[in-house]
């Protein structure tokens, strides 16, 4: 059955499909192509007529997926034209719901709003409207010519995060034909889309487009300084053989992405991630970990947290990590860390404390978690608490079953049971089928809808859930057992001060 809503660019039909309706592939700024490759967005064009909204839009270029055996991961046909998103709703009346707008994780260089692992359909079952964008991904979305280029490209080095602003202002204006409650948007994403909803919240452009804001295993440390970016400039540039950024605007996407491929494996030692957000002095005129510490999203609530054991899946895409002997991780700490043999050991002694594996291997995963993803979103609580009580933290501990007891907590894990699809035969080999997975799924998605709603995650199925404070540190441990605790692993924690 079709519906029809009328948007501020022209009216577009949807289908329903059994008790939602879902409107795909709307244009939310105009196609960053031609003369717009590295502009910031630029509002999309009006129509004139009925558009059809039953298929997606095009994804943004990206090189394949390297752990290709995760469920849901297909992004489909991908496009320079890319700047499209998604509503999922149960009626397109005045219904006010609350708004869930999900920014997709994938380091910045792979992923879509579309990929099934993001069904909407549990979420949106339960009265509020879900809203999936994609944006701009690697050299095309986070490449800084402005030095080179001039003002024209201001912000090209942060073009995600500015699509991610295009995508909330047209959900400011135009959620409510869709049942959406404008005032009451909260921002979610994992892994770079966590770390996407921690710049926001430290974007001073994207102030008052949202109310709450989740980030899952990302926070507001993964950005680059001017000068990092001017590296990956450079490296970009000499990979692809050009002497002048102007020649860029002409090189094809398939060519772009093999060269990003290149200066990521080349500057593995010195970047994490070349290609994600950059303090330009435009877009991000100071590192956004700064701004929230100063105060810039005070009046946001903040749920923040990590898996207990990120790094084990992404250590698959480095074989070598399984054979890594004492030498080889302090090579890798240092590369970080000024003092790695003062942080192995005191990884070393907390975990031998409570019986946990000390092998170089485990050691490393363990580090790595920490210093990518846990401690950043520590140290977000902390900044975000001293300004907004409503301030809370998680750690996700339910274990994947697949490839035996490799993977423990791994990296996006929650995100199955934060969508409600941990029972779904797509998701089932990574998720399991272990007592307790739908009850973890009902509390988690409960947690994320009563935060958006409320502003406060606790609800009658988890145990009564402290808000963050910087004494306490409390924290919801969400896994076979909920349970809080008040500084959990607080011995790494404190390996961290003054480094991170």
């Amino acid at each position: 059955m079709a519906e029809i809503v009328e948007t501020q660019s022209g009216r577009i039909e949807g289908r329903r499909e059994g008790a939602l309706l879902e409107f795909r592939g709307i244009p939310y700024a105009a196609p960053p192509v031609g003369p717009l490759r590295w502009r910031a967005p630029q509002p999309a064009e009006p129509w004139s007529g009925l558009r059809n909204a039953a298929e997606y839009g095009g994804s943004a270029p990206q090189t394949p997926l390297q752990i290709d055996f995760l469920p849901g991961m297909d992004v489909g046909p991908q496009s320079e034209d890319c700047l499209y998103l998604n509503v999922t709703t149960r009626a397109a009346d005045g219904g006010g719901r609350p708004v869930l707008v999900w920014i997709h994780g994938g380091a910045f260089t792979i992923g879509s709003g579309s990929q099934t692992m993001y069904d909407p359909t549990h979420l949106a079952g339960r009265d509020v409207v879900v809203v999936r964008i994609n944006y701009r991904l690697g050299a095309l979305g986070f490449l800084d010519l402005a030095p080179e280029l001039g003002d024209a490209y201001e912000g090209s080095g942060n073009l995600g995060i500015l699509d991610q602003i295009a995508a909330l202002s047209w959900v400011r204006d135009n959620i409510a034909a869709f049942g959406g409650d404008p005032e009451c948007v909260t921002i979610f994403g994992e892994s770079a889309g966590g770390m996407s909803v921690g710049t926001l919240l430290g974007t001073p452009s994207a102030r008052g487009l949202f109310q709450r804001a989740i980030p899952q295993s990302g926070a507001a440390h993964s950005v680059s300084s001017a000068d990092q970016a001017e590296v990956v400039v450079a490296e970009t540039l000499a990979t692809l053989g050009l002497s002048r950024a102007q020649e860029l605007l002409e090189v094809p996407p398939d060519k772009l992405l093999e060269a990003q491929t290149t200066v990521t494996r080349r500057l593995a030692g010195r970047a994490l991630l070349p290609y994600r957000p950059c303090v330009d002095g435009a877009a991000l005129p100071q590192h956004p970990h700064r701004a929230i510490a100063e105060g810039l999203s005070a009046e946001v609530p903040v749920m923040v947290g990590a898996t207990r054991d990120e790094w084990t899946l992404l250590s698959l895409i480095d074989p070598s990590t399984g054979t890594l002997d004492e030498a080889g991780l302090r090579e890798r700490v240092a590369r970080w860390v000024d003092d790695a043999d003062g942080l192995i050991a005191a990884y070393a002694a907390a975990r031998r404390a409570r019986a946990a594996p000390v092998d170089p291997r485990s050691l490393f995963i363990a580090i790595e978690t920490d210093r990518v993803f846990r401690i950043p979103a520590i140290r977000l609580g902390e900044a975000q608490s001293a300004h907004q009580p409503d301030t809370w933290q998680y750690l996700f501990t339910w274990e994947s079953p697949m490839l035996g007891d490799l993977l423990g907590a791994c990296h996006g894990i929650d995100v199955p049971f934060v969508f409600g699809t941990a029972g779904s035969p797509a998701a089932e080999k990574f998720v399991g089928t272990a007592p307790g997975a739908q009850a973890l799924t009902e509390r988690t998605v409960g947690a994320w809808l009563e935060f958006a709603r409320s502003g406060k995650p606790g609800h009658g199925d988890l145990p009564d859930w402290p808000a963050f404070e910087q004494g306490q540190r409390s924290t919801m441990l969400l896994g076979p057992e909920c349970v809080v605790e008040h500084d959990p692993f607080g011995a790494e924690r404190a390996a961290w001060d003054g480094i991170l």
